[in-house]
């Protein structure tokens, strides 16, 4: 027997054709606590992890694993995801946080990497990636590669994107990291987000802007609150993808302290907002042939519910 929302979730759904090229809207999340627990955007609150991933993908063409952030994915978890959705369907997935400079719980860590840390390191609540020897980083990194194979193998993986924190600043040091990235990720697309408008300002952005592109790194571009100072700028540094990242403009919420990221995010764009990055979306899609349109507002329903608008008039 069919039970309610099976029938309607077992279709697959469309990227759109803008201006020549493929757009994809999604969300940077479909397992936010708020919007299983508190929505219906789900038919059934007793759905599996695997049915709300088959669910989501009838209705949007991508989606941001941002649970990979927290914690790195591991091979049969991806393995997994392949085989829940429908053939082109596309998966972003976050690179692990240690990764690009954040703190992480050492608990979250690969037992093996976690043993190479000082004793010193192992007592500390949180640890960065200066913490471990250089090679216990790069093998971090080799891992968090291989298990990306399965998304890649099946057709699945759209890129990765790498959030770097507001004290990652256009330095030396720093746009080394950026060029060992293309080494790391052998081959897959990565997505740099900047964190610091530093990168962003007008001294800085050209050389940032050539430094991206010379290493084949996308430029992701963002809608932020305003106080967190970065500006939107409709900047092309991939012919073949661009993505974009929609933060919300909740300024209040923005550098709030021990606040769930659904609440950081909770912004819902209205209408006109939606409408005027309509027309910018069109315009991405002049200078790339793919663009990703990912809604990281994903507090409740906010997320899906404006990724289906910006969807609906991009169609139209």
């Amino acid at each position: 027997m069919t039970q309610p929302g099976e029938e309607e979730a077992a279709g697959a759904a469309e990227p759109l054709e803008v201006s020549g090229a493929t757009v994809m809207v999604g969300t940077c999340s479909w397992t936010d606590p708020t919007l299983v627990k508190e929505t219906d955007w789900y038919p059934k609150r007793s759905m599996s992890a695997g049915e709300r991933l088959k669910y989501y993908a009838s209705r949007f063409p991508v989606v941001e694993a941002d649970s990979t952030y927290y914690r790195p994915l591991n091979p049969e978890v991806a393995e997994s995801w392949a085989e829940r959705v429908p053939e082109g369907f596309s998966f972003d997935v976050k690179a692990f946080g240690l990764l690009t400079g954040h703190p992480v719980e050492p608990v979250t860590l690969w037992p093996d990497i976690r043993e190479s840390l000082d004793e010193e390191a192992k007592a500390k609540r949180r640890i960065y990636s200066h913490h471990l020897p250089p090679d216990a980083v790069e093998e971090a990194w080799a891992r968090f590669r291989h298990a990306l194979a399965p998304l890649e193998r099946a057709g699945h993986l759209g890129g990765v994107l790498l959030q770097y924190p507001p004290w990652f600043v256009p330095k030396r040091v720093n746009r080394e990291e950026l060029e060992r990235l293309p080494g790391r990720l052998a081959g897959v697309p990565g997505f740099v987000e900047f964190r610091s408008p530093k990168w962003l300002e007008e001294a800085d952005l050209e050389r940032t802007v050539k430094l991206l592109r010379d290493l084949g790194l996308v430029f992701v571009v963002v809608d932020a609150p305003a106080v967190s100072g970065l500006p939107t700028l409709l900047e092309v540094t991939r012919d073949d993808l661009v993505v974009v990242r929609f933060h919300g403009r909740a300024d209040s919420t923005w550098n709030a302290k021990n606040v769930t990221a659904a609440e950081r995010f909770r912004y819902l764009y209205s209408e006109a907002e939606l409408a005027e990055w309509a027309g910018k979306a069109r315009r991405l899609a002049e200078r790339a042939s793919r663009v990703h349109l990912l809604m990281n507002n994903c507090y409740q329903d906010y997320g899906v519910r404006n990724a289906a608008q910006l969807a609906e008039m991009l169609s139209g």
